[in-house]
């Protein structure tokens, strides 16, 4: 039997899992604000793939009537609205066959409660989608993994290390169960993620990425006075010290802009990393600040051929992630024959 693999997210796909925000103690005043832009993300990733946004029971048509007819809208239990991270990690085989890896989540180390619906819904979306179901003990979020589809993986230190996910698993056994279920050969450990990241102890994906085979976009702040100038840059220099899988020195590929801007009576910093690769397009949350240009720019330059559309996401930060946090691709089985 075929090994499974996770393919990379520039790959085909099926369609696109979304959750729908209603969880009041986490938004607060911006709730209405993060429904908006939820829907935006959802409307601007329908024009090149199907979406599918779940929502609780009783919020179905509440989802309908902000993300339109162009979305598919489902009811199932869930406590929070971020599918990076308690949504399955779909994996191929050789032969055809998808499944979903269901990991533990407990919502980034219990900040969170209640949190066992979201630890259940892999479980339910895999029996509604019809897919083969393969069960981790270990707690991951996908938003701390980045892999190029050819058996390499990039996490940080930062989170998968932290002791409030997997306190009896040594970085040895992490890195074994992460080549079982996902089809990885080789595991690259970046020491950090965003500083202010507290909400999640700093994920992948909020400050590097795969675009492409041997090919890593980065956050790299230019001011000096930024939180992260000097942790970007340590992360930078093990990228061009290692090589993937296959034997690469990897093309490091920068994006020196940061976006901070007020929300609810506080700074926020939206990460222009947290994008998702979507069937020729790229969706970006962006700021309404002068830099949201430049970063879109070099993000194109990342993606040639695929169209760089950028969407508000202020609320989203406000949560606590981005456009990739609160989206999970569905990979495309591959063409028969």
């Amino acid at each position: 039997m075929a090994e499974y693999r996770m393919p990379a997210e520039w790959s085909a796909h099926e369609g696109c899992l979304m959750a729908w925000p209603t969880r009041e103690d986490l938004w607060g005043s911006v709730l209405a604000d993060a429904k908006e832009e939820y829907a935006d993300v959802a409307r601007a990733i329908s024009a090149f793939e199907p979406v599918t946004m779940v929502a609780p029971p009783g919020f179905a048509e509440d989802a309908r009537s902000h993300c339109g007819e162009g979305v598919t809208v489902i009811e199932l239990p869930l406590d929070d609205s971020w599918f990076r991270d308690s949504a399955p990690l779909f994996v191929l085989d050789g032969d055809g066959r998808r499944a979903g890896v269901d990991f533990r989540f407990n919502a980034w180390g219990g900040k969170h409660h209640p949190f066992d619906a979201d630890d259940r819904i892999s479980a339910l979306l895999l029996e509604h989608l019809g897919v083969d179901r393969i069960a981790s003990g270990m707690i991951l979020e996908g938003g701390a993994v980045t892999v190029d589809g050819e058996g390499t993986l990039i996490t940080t230190e930062q989170c998968l290390l932290h002791p409030n996910r997997n306190p009896g698993m040594t970085r040895e056994e992490i890195e074994e169960e992460l080549k079982a279920r996902l089809g990885i050969t080789k595991v690259i450990w970046l020491p950090y993620g965003g500083l202010h990241d507290t909400e999640t102890d700093g994920h992948v994906d909020g400050v590097c990425a795969f675009a492409a085979p041997g090919t890593v976009v980065v956050s790299l702040p230019s001011d000096p006075g930024h939180p992260d100038y000097a942790r970007m840059r340590a992360n930078r220099a093990v990228l061009e010290a290692v090589t993937d899988a296959r034997g690469r020195r990897l093309e490091v590929i920068e994006v020196p802009q940061t976006a901070f801007t007020d929300l609810a009576d506080g700074e926020i910093e939206v990460s222009y990393m947290n994008y998702y690769i979507a069937n020729g397009g790229v969706v970006v949350p962006v700021a309404g600040v002068p830099q949201d240009e430049d970063a879109l720019a070099v993000i194109a330059s990342a993606h040639p051929g695929r169209k760089v559309v950028g969407v508000r996401a202020l609320a989203i930060a406000f949560g606590g992630g981005g456009v990739h946090c609160i989206t999970q691709q569905i990979p495309a089985l591959p063409a028969a024959g």
